[in-house]
């Protein structure tokens, strides 16, 4: 039985971070990552980088814990976002309609089989920028400024789930999301699972929490243009302290080259290339991995180490037996 591609959700919109850190959390995102602050409420600090289109790319948020707040998804049209309402709300998923808030008009709010809360839209606040920040060329959102890493623009997120197989069954019928890549274990346990709702490789991935946890998140990424400037970003990092987990390398899965880093508060972000693959192929066939040959590491032989598959926020104890 052949399945209609849905086209309802256009892409990853933005990812709401928790820090205990909030002001060394956000010095790292604007000095160091080099997103630009385009404004305030409440607790939180909207943030984005120099060619996002959208108000914001990451919220930032002064809370007690670390972690995902919320993850945003934008719809293609107001129709699609009611379609996508009703899908979700026939999946026993739905939380409910929010108005909004500083980067978007209301949303429908809801949560993944492993307790992520995420929210689809339509409406949104284009970013207009101000005159210092009025880019050269018309067609780019905003100005090239060269701070800290500079990154471009938001690229994917990786959330930890207790049941990979779960979300893989969820995401393709409440975002309409294909399966691009997948890790089967030696036992038959889905241990990741790469998705996109659009050509690009991924905007979101899972894999499992190894912890027993729910809820949790591992790592956000920001894209810039050229592995040379990710090369530059690692040494900005050790220049100024930042904790570098792995990278730069090139991962197996889904190729993309990388740098994994702490935020202050703990957090996981990763730099990774825009330059990567894209799926074009309608009916494209989801590549799976097997035990054996995620052992043999990353694409040039660097193995995967320990912490990438431990550590997650908010920091847990790690389960045994």
């Amino acid at each position: 039985m052949t399945t209609e591609p849905i086209f309802d959700t256009a892409h990853l919109a933005h990812v709401e971070l928790f820090t205990d850190k909030p002001q060394e959390s956000l010095d790292f995102f604007v000095d160091l990552l080099g997103l630009t602050e385009s404004g305030r409420e409440g607790d939180s600090v909207y943030l984005r980088a120099w060619d996002d289109y959208e108000f914001h790319t990451l919220k930032l948020t002064a809370s007690n814990t670390t972690g995902v707040g919320h993850i945003g998804y934008r719809a293609t049209s107001e129709a699609a976002l009611h379609r996508r309402v009703a899908a979700i709300e026939a999946l026993g998923a739905g939380i409910g309609w929010t108005e909004g808030d500083l980067g978007h008009g209301p949303a429908y709010r809801f949560r993944d089989p492993d307790d992520h809360v995420f929210e689809i839209y339509f409406q949104t606040r284009k970013y207009v920028a101000p005159p210092e920040e009025r880019p050269a060329l018309k067609n780019q959102a905003q100005r090239y400024h060269g701070r800290g890493a500079a990154v471009r623009r938001i690229d994917h997120l990786n959330l930890l789930a207790n049941d990979v197989a779960a979300i893989k069954a969820f995401l393709p019928q409440a975002l309409g999301s294909r399966v691009t890549e997948q890790i089967v274990l030696d036992s038959g346990e889905l241990a990741g699972c790469w998705f996109t709702v659009n050509n690009k490789t991924y905007d979101i991935a899972y894999t499992r929490d190894f912890t027993g946890s729910r809820g949790r998140f591992h790592h956000l990424t920001y894209a810039v243009d050229q592995r040379e400037h990710i090369l530059e970003a690692a040494d900005l990092f050790l220049e100024n302290g930042v904790f570098i987990e792995t990278g730069p390398h090139k991962h197996a899965v889904q190729q993309t080259f990388f740098l994994y880093v702490y935020e202050p508060a703990g957090n996981r972000v990763e730099i990774a290339n825009a330059g990567a693959r894209l799926i074009l192929d309608p009916d494209w066939q989801t590549v799976t991995w097997t035990e054996t040959e995620r052992k043999k590491g990353q694409a040039w032989g660097l193995k995967t180490i320990e912490s990438f598959h431990t550590h997650g926020t908010p920091v847990v104890p790690l389960r045994h037996g």
